[in-house]
């Protein structure tokens, strides 16, 4: 991370049990797929094949982007909004241009 301030503010609202829940297995997913990626190299599979479960890791990671970034959404930004910090807006115009 190139911005070290933005790695410690903590949320007002926590996230929801379900949300934690769901995007720990997803991470989870991705862990396992990571390490079947790393046994395919290994074993010297075919490219095409490691490529394939490459795409699928990164549309993985991408739906847990968006489960994060609605969540912030949701809570983080429309707090600082209502508390009338308007900066937020361009803190999430940075962050959706990490994602594009």
């Amino acid at each position: 991370m190139t911005d070290q301030a933005s790695c410690c503010h903590r949320k007002h609202t926590p996230r929801s049990d379900e949300l934690k829940h769901d995007v720990e297995k997803r991470i989870n997913r991705v862990i396992g797929q990571l390490g079947g990626i790393r046994a395919m190299i290994g074993e010297d599979r075919y490219c095409g094949d490691v490529l394939i479960q490459l795409a699928a890791v990164e549309k993985a990671v991408a739906a847990i982007s968006r489960m994060v970034m609605q969540d912030h959404l949701e809570t983080c930004v429309v707090e600082q909004v209502q508390a009338g910090n308007i900066e937020v807006i361009a803190e999430v115009m940075d962050l959706l241009k990490r994602f594009a």
